[in-house]
């Protein structure tokens, strides 16, 4: 027979220093932060700061000269996002259960706070640019497809400076495979090596995990063609909504906001649609493309008027022209299907400001930026008099913005 003792059974709990798992954070790293604290700028007041955009000018056949004027034109970076993280103990949870995982515990915070943010700053995929390369209905899968969207992106114009590239971890692995057959033999043991795209053509290519996700209005989602009835400006001076048929009757979600359209070629009476350079007002190689600013939902007889950006015109002489031909009924469209959204920019022109917070006198508080997300953040401590409770509070403020025509979108499948 087996004694029956009483013994102690004692549990402990031990550190695994396991790493966290954190998520890609070029956005916040390669974003501009030249604004992060604007709000010390002289002059400078409330929660927007404004900067300037190159001027564009239209220039004139001859030396006889007809003036014309001098616009300056800007945009704003507003700091309107905020977000925390809070944690408290008792006196007795502190001093016998984590005490020893403070550092744990601010490095747990830190992580959800950059992820979060840098999902905040990935949607300027989705909201900034008004062009965009397809790499839906072709998947994109090589060398040579980013070349294409490359050649696509220059032709427009761009800044002779740094440009980078935001490409989903899931196009990735494939880019690199249809690499490692078309290089020489050093290139393909680089690649091998570090399974990456890295600098390629003077473009660096970053990867991210979390990429915004356009959910395609019905017409999108169909493959409907939509063909133009007509625009708010017959003139063609500056068309800021086009008016479509071929949209399902009655439907609420025909289009979604920043859904992306694209003039259809070889539409028989029409000329194939193209952007003028940004610069100089030239025909270029750019596909026509524009963005929805607004969900619209299609009329009984299934028309749609698409409220659009970049607004159009094709009055020459005009600063702002930017087609050859106007827009007139008959003209056809394609709307992109659901997609992730990655992201062309050229200049530096992705701008992230995350201002220091003031200290919450009279606790204790310190800010800092962590090496791994590259948020900047603001730490708080402090008890209730009599509360028997400690309160840590880890939070930020946050605003971006990215001038459409440096950037334009790479649409990925999901």
């Amino acid at each position: 027979m087996t004694t029956q003792n009483i013994l102690q059974q004692v549990v402990t709990y031990q550190k695994s220093h396991l790493a966290y798992l954190l998520n890609y954070s070029c956005f916040i790293n390669e974003s501009n932060h030249r604004f992060d604290n604007f709000q010390n700028f002289s002059g400078n007041l409330g929660a927007t700061v404004t900067f300037d955009l190159p001027i564009r000018y239209a220039s004139q056949e001859g030396l006889v000269v007809t003036s014309q004027p001098t616009v300056q034109p800007k945009q704003s970076l507003t700091v309107n996002q905020s977000r925390n993280v809070t944690y408290d103990f008792t006196a007795e949870q502190f001093i016998f259960n984590v005490e020893d995982y403070m550092k744990d515990f601010g490095i747990g915070a830190t992580a959800e706070l950059g992820a979060v943010i840098e999902a905040n700053v990935a949607l300027n995929c989705q909201t900034g640019p008004y062009r965009f390369y397809d790499g839906v209905n072709t998947p994109l899968s090589s060398f040579g497809q980013l070349a294409k969207m490359l050649q696509l992106y220059k032709t427009y114009g761009y800044p002779h400076q740094t440009i980078k590239a935001f490409l989903s971890d899931g196009v990735i692995p494939d880019i690199t495979n249809s690499g490692l057959n078309q290089f020489v033999m050093r290139r393909n043991e680089e690649m091998a090596m570090s399974w990456e795209v890295g600098n390629w053509k003077g473009v660096d290519w970053f990867e991210s995990n979390l990429l915004p996700i356009q959910n395609a209005g019905t017409v999108g989602q169909n493959g409907q063609v939509l063909t133009v009835l007509a625009t708010n400006d017959p003139t063609g001076n500056n068309i800021t909504q086009i008016t479509f048929s071929g949209a399902t009757n009655s439907d609420p979600d025909a289009i979604k906001q920043y859904d992306s359209f694209q003039f259809i070629d070889g539409v028989s009476g029409q000329p194939n649609m193209r952007f003028l350079t940004f610069v100089g007002h030239q025909p270029s190689a750019a596909y026509l493309q524009f963005s929805s600013v607004t969900d619209v939902g299609a009329t009984g007889a299934g028309h749609v008027t698409v409220t659009i950006n970049p607004p159009l015109c094709a009055t020459q002489g005009n600063q702002n022209q930017n087609i050859q031909y106007n827009i007139v009924a008959g003209m056809q469209c394609n709307v992109l299907p659901p997609h992730r959204c990655g992201m062309i920019v050229g200049g530096d022109s992705l701008y992230l400001a995350m201002p220091k917070l003031p200290d919450q006198t009279p606790f204790p508080t310190s800010n800092y930026t962590d090496p791994y997300t590259g948020v900047s953040l603001r730490l708080t401590h402090g008890s209730v008099l009599g509360g028997n409770s400690t309160k840590f509070i880890q939070d930020c403020i946050w605003g971006s913005t990215i001038p459409g025509q440096f950037a334009m979108k790479i649409a990925l499948p999901l």
